[in-house]
């Protein structure tokens, strides 16, 4: 049975003056209306048990409208259920009104007047500083936090009161983590961090450094092992020492099998860029002037290290090999970056992309790496000539990886290269480029190196 009848529709439409509404328009027009109806008053029933009430509010039907994307009525706001009262106007017409409560003036008049609410304001306060929360009245004191670890606990009343009044005369202030460490794990840190940077003891070294790669009870002291190589890179740029010793931590740290240390990937990685493509690192009194600087040696650990980091996490972390690819590429791609920075960059794109980064990233970029950056230096003699000299060598290490096979063929190796191949060898690396790879891979390596020239 329909809610609104035909005839009801008719009557809406005469009010507002539409006439001649035919039949079967005003049915199909009051079955509409019945069906919102039913809906209106279904979703309406769901916010009402969902407030667990038995009463239906006009705020419930307000959101069920808002909900079926309708104009919410406007009045009748009210958490009161609203009362109407019937009166007649003639035999069958009852016309419903809402009933008002009435109001008597002389107690409202004589009624007390509401307090006058206090005007919106705020405070601003330290909740911490450099991880200690200090001592003032909006912050809760060491007598309270005593309180209520000892309730939580189920301690008893009296062991909360003997606490409490124990806990002022400490001072006033508390961390906000608590990483409680046995003394046994403290003396070990401090052992171990003293032994490593310890250059007159190669024994010690080599012993806490086993011990850090096989020790199964280190997962409470691997954030501070963390936090030592962070903090020992920051301040010791200079000291070539104490970065290899961090990288040998971060190696051993990496190959012990009993440590999950994949939450603190992105907190060693900056310490290995940063041994990778530093730009100044080592001091000048490091090398005679002549030979290689020890910072070569430096970059070669830690592109080794980048290698096993992307080795045993690219798999779970899908961004970690484009971030460190593009940070390599930018490097290498620099014309202000030293030639020790380049040659961290190229170590490290070779050995985190392999073959295809070396065909996609390194190759198109040699001959403009050649004469931007290595062009000239040579000629300056002593420690540049040495830096361009790694650098080239670098460049052959890395180009033959495009080579499959590990061993050269002799009969390849004593074939010389045509004119033309090393014409376009040259052209498309650079010359300086070109010798070095003629002289690590022979006719075999330039053929792949003109195979990726020409798109093979």
């Amino acid at each position: 049975m329909a809610t609104w009848s035909a005839q009801t529709i008719q009557d809406i439409a005469d009010s507002v003056g539409i006439q001649q509404l035919s039949p079967a328009i005003t049915k199909d027009l009051s079955q509409d209306v019945d069906f919102r109806y039913r809906q209106i008053i279904g979703e309406s029933i769901k916010f009402m048990r969902h407030g667990k009430r038995n009463t239906l509010t006009t705020q419930d039907i307000s959101h069920a409208l808002r909900v079926l994307d309708v104009e919410p009525m406007y009045g009748y706001e009210t958490t009161r259920p609203v009362k109407y009262g019937a009166a007649s106007l003639g035999p069958g017409q009852p016309v419903y009104y809402l009933e008002e409560e009435e109001v008597d003036f002389e107690k409202l008049i004589n009624a007390p007047l509401p307090k006058v609410p206090r005007e919106v304001s705020f405070t601003a306060h330290w909740m911490a500083i450099e991880g200690v929360q200090p001592a003032i009245p909006q912050n809760p004191t060491q007598a309270d936090a005593g309180v209520r670890d000892s309730a939580t606990k189920g301690a008893t009343t009296a062991n909360s009161i003997s606490a409490s009044a124990g806990n002022q005369e400490r001072p006033s202030v508390k961390p906000l983590v608590k990483h409680i460490l046995s003394k046994e794990l403290q003396l070990y840190f401090e052992k171990v961090t003293n032994s490593l940077l310890d250059p007159s003891n190669d024994n010690l070294r080599q012993a806490a450094l086993t011990s850090l790669r096989n020790d199964s009870g280190l997962h409470q002291l691997l954030p501070y092992f963390v936090q030592f190589v962070s903090e020992k890179v920051t301040h010791n740029l200079k000291n070539l020492f104490v970065l290899e010793q961090v990288l040998e931590v971060i190696h051993s740290l990496l190959e012990n099998p009993d440590l999950f240390i994949e939450p603190y990937v992105a907190s060693l990685i900056p310490p290995i860029l940063t041994c990778l493509v530093g730009k100044r690192l080592g001091s000048s009194n490091d090398n005679d002037g002549t030979a290689l600087p020890g910072h070569f040696s430096l970059r070669d650990k830690a592109a080794a290290i980048l290698n096993l980091v992307t080795a045993k996490f690219a798999d779970s972390s899908h961004t970690l090999k484009p971030r460190l690819m593009r940070t390599c590429l930018r490097n290498f791609l620099s014309n202000d970056a030293p030639v020790g920075t380049h040659y961290g960059a190229l170590l490290a794109l070779a050995a985190i992309g392999g073959k295809e980064a070396v065909r996609v990233l390194i190759m198109p970029n040699l001959k403009s790496f050649e004469q931007n950056v290595l062009d000239g230096k040579s000629e300056e003699g002593g420690e540049k000539a040495a830096e361009v000299k790694a650098c080239y060598e670098a460049v052959g290490k890395v180009v033959r990886i495009l080579s499959e096979e590990k061993v050269k063929n002799e009969d390849e190796m004593e074939e010389e290269v045509s004119d033309a191949d090393r014409t376009e060898l040259e052209n498309f690396v650079g010359p300086g480029c070109a010798q070095e790879i003629q002289r690590v891979g022979g006719v075999q390596l330039v053929r792949k190196v003109l195979e990726v020239k020409n798109g093979k």
